[in-house]
């Protein structure tokens, strides 16, 4: 049979369908452009939704700032606390200098330990006696600026595998003269034939922004007794 003229119910479906496929085509336009628009309104939502921070300034110039107005005044310094005006300098940057690190542990003397300039100590830095409780202590100093969210990390390994790891929130801090003196709680000193041995360890002090203020790579022993 050969292909005779198309009947006007045929013709008609034609057309129908290209009616349609069009009205699908303009549909798909119409929510590709609705779906663009939106995307530029929620960048456009997103760039003016976005806080512009004013400019930073000093510990020193926001305290001198409103000093005539006292219930202002009254406000900073609860907020702040006991702020030395000594020690509050010209920088944005605060400054939080260790003075000494120490270990404590029931019944015999604290073991206190030497800060190297360049954080790492020469040698045996100290020994531990397995199975005893301890807390390390520390005090530091902060100028120039508040210090926040100061925090202490410690990673322990042994013959390159890490054997413990440690994260403590001390603080926030105001500048002043006297130093701070912060106590960790309390560890105990893993014992038997194979917690004995050399460790190596880092220890760091950082702050909110991750800015690092002290890091100590150092090797210290856990034994039997005590160090002589």
């Amino acid at each position: 049979m050969g292909g005779g003229e198309k009947s006007d119910k045929e013709t008609k479906k034609e057309n129908q369908g290209d009616t349609d496929n069009e009205g699908v085509e303009g549909i798909g336009r119409q929510m590709s452009e609705t779906s663009v628009s939106a995307a530029e309104e929620e960048e456009d939502e997103e760039g003016s939704s976005k806080i512009q921070l004013g400019p930073q300034c000093t510990l020193k110039e926001q305290i001198e700032k409103d000093k005539d107005d006292e219930s202002l005044r009254r406000w900073k310094e609860q907020l702040l606390g006991a702020v030395d005006f000594e020690n509050v300098g010209e920088t944005l940057e605060p400054e939080v200098k260790f003075i000494q690190l120490s270990i404590l542990s029931p019944g015999r003397p604290d073991i206190v330990l030497d800060i190297p300039e360049d954080g790492k100590p020469k040698g045996l830095w100290f020994t531990l006696k397995e199975g005893s409780p301890h807390n390390l202590k520390f005090s530091f100093q902060v100028k120039n600026n508040i210090v926040s969210g100061l925090k202490y990390t410690n990673t322990v390994w042994k013959t390159g595998v890490k054997v413990d790891s440690t994260k403590e929130m001390i603080g926030t801090f105001s500048p002043q003269q006297e130093p701070y003196i912060h106590v960790m709680p309390e560890e105990t000193t893993p014992s038997g034939m194979f917690a004995r041995g050399s460790y190596s360890a880092r220890s760091k002090f950082l702050d909110d922004d991750n800015k690092c203020y002290l890091e100590i790579n150092y090797t210290f022993d856990i034994r039997k007794e005590w160090a002589k």
